[in-house]
């Protein structure tokens, strides 16, 4: 484990003490986990991100209209 220092304005912090006296839990514990949630959800979205430049640039795309007339249709076809 390492430590970090963070600066918390006080109404965050008021609301982190509220948290961890309701859940009978230590801020530092919260903390934590708030922090690990936020850089896995982080990472999550520059993988997709990633995936998509790969995609564009490796040209597995089709273009949003086409996209769009094939939706269209098959909308329509379940409609019918």
């Amino acid at each position: 484990m390492s430590t970090m220092t963070i600066e918390l304005n006080p109404l965050l912090e008021e609301k982190l003490t509220r948290l961890a006296h309701d859940t009978n839990r230590n801020r530092s514990a919260l903390a934590t986990e708030a922090v690990q949630a936020y850089v896995d959800r982080q990472l999550e979205i520059i993988a997709g991100i990633n995936r998509g430049i790969a995609d564009l640039q490796s040209g597995r795309v089709i273009p949003h209209e086409q996209a769009m007339n094939e939706i269209d249709a098959l909308i329509e076809q379940a409609s019918a």
